[in-house]
């Protein structure tokens, strides 16, 4: 799948000092990059009332996300998982 970064995840990243949580976060992007549709990635929820919002569980974090055209995925935000409603979508 294509993977394009919005800017405030790029900000939420930064934010980071934890390491095992940035290197669990760069896994699932790779594997992200290595599916070939939606079925073959683990873990992924729909968000409820949005059409093409989805979030991940990443410990005690979250990534939001949308998929576009099942194609292409836009990581939109990469916050604490009390945090994930409030920002995304």
């Amino acid at each position: 799948m294509i993977i394009t970064y919005h800017s405030k995840f790029k900000k939420d990243i930064r934010k980071i000092n934890d390491k095992k949580l940035k290197k669990s976060l760069l896994n699932k992007i790779q594997e992200m990059k290595e599916a070939f549709s939606m079925e073959n990635l683990s873990g992924v929820e729909k968000m409820s009332g949005h059409s093409t919002a989805y979030r991940i569980r990443i410990g005690n974090y979250r990534l939001g996300f949308y998929l576009e055209n099942n194609e292409s995925l836009q990581l939109k935000r990469f916050v604490k998982r009390n945090d994930i409603y409030k920002v995304f979508p």
